[in-house]
């Protein structure tokens, strides 16, 4: 069964031309999910024709707005269309105190149900956990709580289907350089990981507790995962090529994220 990724945005917190604030759809078991929802993710969702009724899950990995700011107006666009599944917020407690009064006001008499579930990023657990399989957070270093997280196929159905090794997601937005996430990521198929900056903003990306492209292929290589994306761009660089050039430095099979972009994992 394919597995795709569609990036919705991989710019950071200053939206530029070329790039969206955060958001991803993965496409994994036969679901959706979307992963973080920054300003103006479901314009680029209908924009790309993106079906959303598998989409009963969100992943938030922090509350800075360019990760979390588009959910009240696409939750909000799901209930004028009268969509019947209930959807799963899965993020830090704080967003449920923040989004629930902009429900109760905008949202009145939604046909579905905002279900919240409360996770906490400093820990590493399975907050996801179906027949199918598992989502587990990844702790990481920013200014404000956060977490990566790491998406499973469960051993069981994949040597009944297909008999090879359980796939990995690993999404990796936003963190300073920090080696300890490697044990959780080892082996990972695909790793998303956030690439604000070039060594050239090395200062920059210290004192936000973001990544340049040579740590995040740095993590790439020691986890020693299959293919490495890299996204969350500054726009202080206008020629991302130099992201993609300085990730190859250290680590081979990188891809430069792009807007709008699907990709066969």
């Amino acid at each position: 069964m394919n597995k795709k990724l569609t990036i919705l945005g991989c710019g950071s917190a200053m939206p530029t031309i070329q790039n969206n604030p955060s958001g991803q759809i993965l496409e994994m078991c036969d679901k959706l999910f979307l992963i973080d929802c920054g300003e103006g993710t479901q314009n680029t969702m209908r924009q790309l024709a993106c079906r959303t009724a598998r989409l009963y899950s969100i992943f938030i990995s922090h509350l800075h707005g360019d990760h979390c700011f588009g959910l009240i107006s696409l939750l909000s666009t799901w209930g004028m269309m009268n969509r019947t599944q209930d959807v799963h917020i899965y993020a830090h407690k704080d967003l449920e105190t923040l989004l629930r009064p902009l429900l109760d006001y905008h949202c009145q008499g939604m046909s579905y149900q905002v279900i919240f579930h409360h996770i906490d990023p400093k820990k590493h657990e399975v907050i996801f956990d179906d027949r199918t399989l598992t989502v587990t957070t990844i702790p990481l270093r920013h200014s404000v709580p956060t977490c990566g997280f790491l998406f499973e196929e469960k051993p069981r159905r994949v040597h009944r289907e297909t008999g090879l090794k359980p796939f990995q997601y690993v999404y990796c937005s936003d963190t300073g350089y920090k080696p300890a996430i490697v044990k959780y990521i080892q082996g990972a198929d695909v790793l998303y990981h956030e690439a604000t900056y070039t060594e050239e903003y090395r200062e920059a990306a210290d004192k936000y507790q973001h990544s340049t492209a040579k740590q995040a292929a740095k993590i790439a290589k020691k986890a020693g995962v299959g293919k490495l994306i890299i996204g969350h761009f500054s726009a202080r660089v206008i020629d991302q090529s130099i992201f993609l050039n300085e990730a190859k430095e250290e680590f081979d099979n990188v891809i430069l994220g792009q807007d709008k972009t699907t990709y066969t994992l």
